[in-house]
């Protein structure tokens, strides 16, 4: 069997350093493991229309910033195929035969459903959009055959959800058609979630609270040094705190031993520089100056990229256009099976046609 990858984001914004460390560095190295025979990566607009439909607007024009942000960081068109869901018009077709497989009350259970819908305030009034996007995701997994899907620990429960839909599909037609999906969870619980700059738990566009990968090193200076550490630690002789400590979650996530030797040689490595800030006599602006050369550091080269790429936008389009066309191609595909499984496939079934008018025949 094929080894095939499914992944994607909404384009509800410029995509931050919470989206890098969480799946883009990853999704890098995957394309670039040779491990995987195909990479699928969509630019989920459909999704995003789903609590975003009056504005649809925001969706249009952060497509081409995802777009961008995913060139810049390194995913290849030519080892990855980058495209648009909502262009790929086979995956609703299969949500709305996948529809009849979930009942109303198992799609009430998903625990990702109820916390996203908690989140959001739909409690009184939920968009069905909203509700069944878990069948949405199972079509955008299964269109593709993907064996698997790079996600969070969060979202584990709809990748369960799609492994039921899948394994109902092929039980209900007797058929082997669709492909149950293995979810690959980060193998650093540090690159699972990194905080916002306030010290939140969680990076968040409406937070206000990012680093967005397209920031400049002006931009990226002011928040750094305005970042959330240890109230605790007022004097710098104070004894500091790095539990919950933004600055230091960060540096658990890019800090290298190299790093410290090019931009803070006092120290051979992290843990130095911790176990010195734990017992006191090291300041935050310190800490602040090696996490903004680092983090700059990282940057740079994804900075040059996109700018390249930013004089050319017609040929990201056209990227983007390419890499659909091969999705549709293969969606297609899936659905001709599908639809044969669930023998609607009328004007493709010669025995059909033939059958019935002997029937008639026979009047």
């Amino acid at each position: 069997m094929s080894k095939i990858i499914l992944t994607g984001d909404r384009p509800t914004g410029r995509l931050h350093m919470g989206h890098y460390v969480g799946s883009l560095k990853r999704r890098v190295e995957l394309q670039n493991s040779g491990e995987f025979d195909k990479i699928f990566i969509m630019i989920a607009d459909a999704q995003a229309l789903t609590d975003n439909f009056d504005n649809p607007d925001k969706i249009r024009d952060n497509i081409i910033e995802v777009a961008l942000d995913y060139l810049s960081v390194g995913l290849d068109p030519t080892k990855s195929n980058l495209f648009i869901q909502s262009a790929v018009t086979e995956l609703t077709e299969l949500t709305f035969y996948y529809a009849n497989l979930v009942t109303v009350s198992r799609l009430e259970r998903n625990p990702t459903v109820k916390s996203e819908i908690k989140m959001r305030n739909f409690e009184t009034s939920i968009p069905v959009g909203f509700f069944t996007y878990p069948i949405s995701q199972a079509s955008d997994i299964t269109a593709f055959k993907a064996t698997t899907v790079p996600v969070g620990e969060d979202q584990l429960p709809m990748i369960e959800q799609t492994r039921e839909i899948v394994r109902k599909f092929n039980t209900t037609y007797n058929c082997e058609v669709l492909v149950e999906p293995d979810a690959l969870i980060p193998e650093n619980s540090i690159c699972s979630r990194l905080p916002g700059t306030d010290g939140k738990a969680k990076m968040s566009k409406s937070l206000g609270n990012c680093i967005y990968l397209s920031d400049t090193e002006k931009e990226v200076k002011e928040k750094v040094m305005s970042m959330f550490t240890d109230p605790t630690h007022i004097q710098v002789s104070d004894p500091g705190h790095i539990e919950g400590n933004a600055v230091f979650t960060y540096l658990d996530a890019f800090a290298t031993d190299e790093d410290f030797a090019e931009f803070c040689p006092d120290y051979k490595n992290l843990d130095e520089m911790k176990e010195h800030y734990q017992r006191g006599g090291l300041g935050d602006v310190k800490c602040k100056k090696l996490l903004l050369n680092v983090i700059n550091k990282e940057l740079a080269p994804i900075r040059a990229r996109r700018a390249q790429f930013e004089k050319d936008i017609p040929a990201v389009y056209e990227i983007l256009k390419k890499g659909t066309d091969i999705a549709r191609e293969t969606a297609a595909a899936t659905l001709s099976e599908v639809k044969n499984a669930m023998r609607i496939n009328y004007f493709d079934d010669s025995a059909l046609i033939q059958g019935q008018q002997e029937k008639f025949n026979k009047k």
